[in-house]
C-alpha cells in the first residue's frame, strides 16, 4: 500500500470520526420524537389545563441568568453547586438555570396578591448523570406568592390530580423545617444544622446506616433515634400543628398524606413546609417543592419533572391519525385533507409512490389510509383503510 492511499484512508477516517463528533449528543442531554415526543407534549396538555383549572397563569423567563443572581444567598446548596458556568463577550459571568424559582424575585415584583403562576421549560444541571438523570430536565412549577397553609393543601391537590390522571400510584409525604429546627434545639444541636439537615436528606440514597455515621461525626448522633419513635413524640413542638393543620385541609380536598419526619429538601430557602411525593416501584423522588420566603413575602410551590412523568406514567392516548395519498390527484387530497382537519382529525398528505404509503404509515403509526386517486374522484368514493384491522370502510364527499 503505497503513501498515498493510506493517507487518503487517514483523511477518510478523520472526516467520519469528525462527521460522528459534529452529530453526536452530549453526555446527559436527549433528543426526543416519535411517540416519546407524542407522550412529553400529552402529559405538558394536561398539566397546563389543570394548573390553569385552579387559577394559576403562566410565566416565560430566560435560560440564561447572571451568575451571582443564581447563586444569591444559596452558594453551598448542592444544586446551585451544579449549576452550568458561562461567560458572553463581554467576559461577564452567566450561568443556565437550574431551577425556576429564584426567578420569582423577579417576576414577583409588582403583582397583586396571591400570586398564582406556573411555569414549564428546561433547566440545566452540570452533575454526574444515570439512566434516569440528565443535564437539561423539563420541570414543570406551580407557585403561589403569598401563601398560606390552605395554599400549601391546593398544590398538594393540583399535584395528585395530575398523577391520577397520568395512571401514576404515589404517596404524598410532608414536613416542616421549622419543626426539624426545633428538633435540632431540643437535643441541644447548635453546630453544623445546614450539613446536619442536608445529611438527614440523603437517607433514602444512602441508607439509615451511613446516614448515623455521618450525623455522629456532625454531633448529632441522637437525631435519627428521637425523629423514629412515632408521632407522639412531635406533639410538644410548636410546629407539629402546622403538620396537622396541613393534614386536615388535604382532608378537605380528599387527598391523603403522611408526616415524614426525615424530608428536608435540598435547598436551604426552604422555611416551612415540604413535600415529597414518591411513585410505587422508582426509587427517586418523583416531586418536590416546599415553602419559603423571598422579600418578606411567605411563598409556596412545588416541581414535577416532565422526563420522569413520561417514563412511568401510563398515559396511552390513542389518536386518529390520517394519511391521505396522492395518486397525480394533489388538488383532491389536499382539498380532502382540510376537510378532515376542519373535523379536528390529524391528517398528513403523501405524495411519493404509493407502493411505499403504508411502510411510511406503520412508521409513523398512523391508523388510517386514504388513496385519493383518479377513479376515486369520478365515484366521490375513497376507501379508508384501517392498519391496525385491515378493514376498508367507505368515505363520501
Amino acid at each position: 500500500m503505497n503513501k498515498e492511499h493510506k493517507s487518503k484512508i487517514s483523511e477518510s477516517t478523520k472526516s467520519k470520526k469528525a462527521e460522528g463528533m459534529k452529530i453526536s449528543l452530549v453526555k446527559g442531554f436527549k433528543d426526543f420524537t416519535d411517540e416519546e415526543a407524542v407522550k412529553r407534549t400529552e402529559i405538558k396538555k394536561i398539566l397546563v389545563e389543570t394548573f390553569e383549572k385552579y387559577g394559576f397563569t403562566p410565566a416565560e423567563t430566560p435560560i440564561i441568568e447572571y451568575e451571582e443572581f443564581v447563586k444569591e444567598n444559596n452558594p453551598n446548596d448542592e444544586a446551585v453547586s451544579d449549576i452550568f458556568k458561562l461567560k458572553d463577550k463581554g467576559k461577564r459571568k452567566l450561568a443556565l438555570r437550574y431551577e425556576f424559582t429564584f426567578q420569582l424575585k423577579r417576576l414577583m415584583k409588582n403583582k397583586k396578591l396571591p400570586y398564582k403562576r406556573y411555569q414549564i421549560g428546561e433547566v440545566f444541571r452540570d452533575e454526574p448523570t444515570s439512566v434516569n438523570r440528565f443535564r437539561q430536565f423539563t420541570q414543570c412549577d406551580i407557585d403561589t406568592i403569598g401563601s398560606t397553609i390552605k395554599d400549601e393543601a391546593e398544590i398538594l391537590a393540583i399535584t395528585s390530580e395530575v398523577l391520577k390522571e397520568l395512571g401514576i400510584e404515589f404517596t404524598i409525604l410532608i414536613n416542616n423545617r421549622k419543626l426539624l429546627n426545633e428538633v435540632l434545639d431540643d437535643l441541644n444541636i447548635k453546630k453544623n444544622k445546614e450539613k446536619i439537615l442536608r445529611e438527614l436528606d440523603k437517607i433514602d440514597k444512602q441508607g439509615p446506616q451511613k446516614t448515623q455515621d455521618n450525623l455522629y461525626k456532625l454531633g448529632a448522633k441522637e437525631l435519627l433515634k428521637v425523629i423514629n419513635q412515632g408521632e407522639k413524640y412531635f406533639e410538644k413542638f410548636d410546629s407539629y400543628s402546622e403538620i396537622i393543620g396541613l393534614i386536615e385541609y388535604c382532608k378537605v380536598y380528599g387527598i391523603k398524606v403522611l408526616f415524614s419526619p426525615t424530608i428536608v429538601r435540598g435547598l436551604s430557602y426552604y422555611n416551612g413546609s415540604v413535600f415529597e411525593i414518591k411513585a410505587k416501584n422508582v426509587k427517586e423522588t418523583l416531586v418536590g417543592g416546599g415553602s419559603y420566603k423571598f422579600e418578606g413575602i411567605q411563598c409556596t410551590g412545588i416541581s414535577l419533572g416532565l422526563d420522569r412523568l413520561s417514563i412511568i406514567s401510563k398515559l396511552k392516548k390513542e389518536l386518529e391519525k390520517y394519511l391521505i395519498v396522492s395518486l397525480e390527484q394533489d388538488r383532491v387530497a389536499i382539498n380532502l385533507a382540510q376537510k378532515l382537519r376542519k373535523k379536528n382529525k390529524f391528517v398528513s398528505v403523501y405524495y411519493g409512490k404509493p407502493s411505499k404509503a403504508l411502510d411510511y404509515a406503520n412508521s409513523y403509526k398512523i391508523n388510517k389510509v386514504i388513496f385519493v386517486g383518479e377513479k376515486e374522484v369520478k365515484k366521490n368514493k375513497f376507501m379508508i383503510k384501517d392498519m391496525e384491522s385491515g378493514k376498508e370502510t367507505t368515505l363520501k364527499l
